[in-house]
């Protein structure tokens, strides 16, 4: 059950994601977005997949964590574009 509850967070997070990824793409600026913000999470998600490796708790729920670092990489590598156009 604490697996389908994690999936779930990490799914209502990660739905998140690819509409900013596209918002950043279509905006060019990036007014209003805060790099920290961007680092923080996804040193949070590396920290997470970590955790289930070192436990040893390695599951489906990794997908989720590896789907949503992908997604918050892309947003990051949109800042650094965007931030040579602004």
């Amino acid at each position: 059950m604490k697996e389908i509850l994690e999936a779930g967070m990490l799914i209502c997070f990660g739905i998140s994601w690819p509409i900013s990824v596209i918002k950043s793409y279509k905006a060019r600026t990036n007014k209003g977005k805060s790099v920290i913000f961007v680092l923080f999470i996804l040193i949070g998600y590396i920290l997470g997949i970590v955790s289930k490796i070192v436990s040893g708790n390695i599951n489906y729920v990794i997908i989720f964590y590896a789907f949503n670092l992908v997604m918050v990489s892309i947003d990051f590598l949109l800042y650094l574009r965007n931030a040579k156009i602004d």
